[in-house]
């Protein structure tokens, strides 16, 4: 620093600020505490950086993981312990369903931690390692910073960690340094930058001419995409293969939102046994799968009910491709991959013939009358016909996922649930985070009773920040989804007064339109009203009345499959 210049009074919480801003992220979710209230002044000192004040540590995780699905980065800042442990369930599912959520915690005085001293906020122990150790496993890198010498790389390394992997960062920050200066934060950091993975080109060559004469002895191949294909950002290179190759193109329960379902080849969901009709027959019985960023679990597959023998199956996956069982080819990434192939493959359209022969339309449900009590099938035929390319479509686990997955959405309109994790009461949470990343796109949530008793405080955050999500509570009086996998008593739920309840969290403040609908003469109506232009910039909280009894066809095929596969005795030793 030259004679007679100035310091330029940054701090570590500025570093932070600026790093987090530079990486697209404006709003930052926090639960304040003693050991963070200070970190959160400096953060909040950054102009362009909002704070979102969340009511509850798990609906802080859950609005970060959503924020993350819209702007592929978030952050949220919580307490030590009784924050970072608060917060884990909400991150093990951003870290399940790759959401790449920084979490920052406040923790102890830098020279507490070589005190000997008991804190609160702990286990009653010296040891102050136990937050990291217990989210290491909910967490692709951790960070403990007790030293400003340190903490530009810190920071830095994590950041590039939680973009890399996809998955979750743990920053801790003791509570002392945020507001400290130091040499290495006087002048303005260098940009922030990745290093871009690349495919070797000899692998990539050898990959695709094999893919390509794999794929020539093939009558009827299908593509079919899978959840990791977004993780990759393979998802424009997905679309480029389809229209270059005219494959029927088909999608795990995991991957829907990921390809347009207004696409003259699309043919459904591929959920084994639960599959849209005529998807099950194309995909299995071709002779050549190209699956693209596969995924599968207990839940996508309906216990594990799916029939594809590795013997016909390309296997493309984020850095590999795997023929059959012939060969595997490393160091390939899938978009550069997938936009090599697209330029040799030879289009052939079997498949997809073949399922626009198999597949029929649904038929329209008949009207139920006025008075006509509603059930669950004329619900979702009129939710069809309501949704529109500015919407997000956001399902929480449950029933509703059944129906809405097997729904055909409109162009341009997006999706997101929890897939793996099924985390119930996610959503709540989810909505809030992902319409701040993107105001400009109307969250449609469908969230069942009992998941919304979890996470119900989180409708709060949206009247405050003047959200408009539209949440269709579906109340059948019992966590149906349990019900069917294993009967029981404990699978009842107390009945709350949901539009009241609505009514007491808002408190006169906040634009809130709330409704009851029991008949399909008063869904109409509402559904009517919704979209004029007086409630566009209202919560919209509506509660459908069901039947416990009424649940979809798939729910009572997942639960027949899934109770039983989960109650398999011991293999013999």
């Amino acid at each position: 620093m030259g004679k007679g210049e100035k310091k330029s009074g940054r701090t570590l919480g500025n570093h932070v600020a600026s790093r987090l801003t530079e990486i697209g992220i404006k709003d930052l979710f926090c639960v304040p505490g003693d050991f963070n209230m200070t970190l959160i002044d400096q953060l909040i000192a950054e102009k362009t950086l909002r704070m979102v004040n969340c009511p509850s540590e798990l609906t802080a995780g859950y609005a970060a993981d959503g924020y993350a699905r819209a702007k592929g980065v978030s952050a949220v800042v919580v307490t030590f312990m009784v924050g970072g442990l608060s917060i884990a369930n909400a991150i093990a599912g951003a870290y399940a369903e790759n959401a790449p959520v920084i979490l920052i915690t406040g923790c102890p005085n830098s020279n507490d931690f070589s005190s000997n001293r008991i804190l609160h906020h702990t286990l009653g122990l010296t040891d102050f390692q136990q937050e990291l150790r217990m989210l290491r496993e909910v967490t692709c890198h951790q960070a403990t910073v007790t030293s400003l010498d340190f903490a530009y790389d810190q920071i830095d390394v994590a950041i590039a960690a939680a973009l890399t992997n996809s998955k979750p960062v743990l920053i801790q920050i003791a509570s002392n340094l945020s507001v400290m200066e130091h040499p290495l934060f006087e002048q303005a950091p260098l940009p922030f930058a990745l290093c871009e993975d690349r495919s070797r080109p000899e692998a990539l060559e050898a990959a695709v001419e094999a893919s390509v004469k794999f794929l020539s002895n093939a009558s009827q191949p299908v593509l079919l995409g899978g959840a990791n294909i977004k993780v990759s950002g393979g998802i424009d290179a997905f679309r480029k293969l389809a229209d270059a190759s005219q494959y029927a193109v088909a999608l795990t329960s995991n991957a829907k939102g990921q390809f347009c379902e207004s696409h003259e080849n699309y043919a459904g969901i591929y959920w084994a046994v639960l599959s849209s009709q005529g998807t099950k027959e194309v995909v299995e019985s071709s002779d050549a799968v190209v699956f693209v960023g596969p995924f599968l679990n207990d839940y996508n597959t309906a216990g594990f009910a799916h029939d594809l023998p590795a013997s016909k199956i390309l296997k493309i996956e984020p850095h590999r491709v795997t023929i059959g069982c012939q060969s595997t080819y490393g160091f390939v990434e899938m978009s550069e991959f997938l936009n090599a192939l697209a330029k040799r493959i030879k289009s052939n359209s079997a498949s997809a013939d073949k399922y626009k022969e198999l597949h029929k339309p649904e038929p329209e449900p008949k009207e139920l009358g006025s008075g006509g009590k509603l059930i669950t099938n004329v619900f979702y035929h009129h939710i069809q016909r309501f949704l529109r390319p500015e919407h997000t479509v956001m399902v929480d686990t449950g029933d509703a996922l059944f129906f809405v997955t097997k729904m055909r959405l409109p162009r341009l309109t997006r999706f997101e649930a929890q897939l793996h994790y099924a985390s119930i009461g996610w959503s709540m949470g989810a909505s809030v985070g992902y319409q701040m990343g993107l105001p400009e796109r109307r969250v449609v949530n469908f969230i069942g009773d009992g998941s919304f008793q979890v996470t119900a405080v989180e409708l709060t955050t949206a009247l405050r920040c003047g959200l408009n999500p539209i949440i269709f509570l579906l109340n059948n009086a019992s966590y149906t989804i349990e019900e069917q996998i294993h009967k029981g008593p404990y699978n009842e739920i107390g009945v709350w007064d949901y539009t009241g309840f609505a009514k007491a969290l808002a408190n006169g403040r906040g634009k809130l339109h709330t409704a009851q609908v029991k008949t399909e003469e008063q869904l109409k109506a509402q559904l009517d009203r919704i979209s004029q232009k007086e409630l566009q910039d209202h919560v919209c909280f509506i509660e459908i009345c069901l039947d416990p009894e009424d649940c979809s066809k798939e729910l009572l095929e997942f639960g027949a499959r899934l109770g039983p596969y989960n109650a398999r005795p011991p293999n013999p030793v």
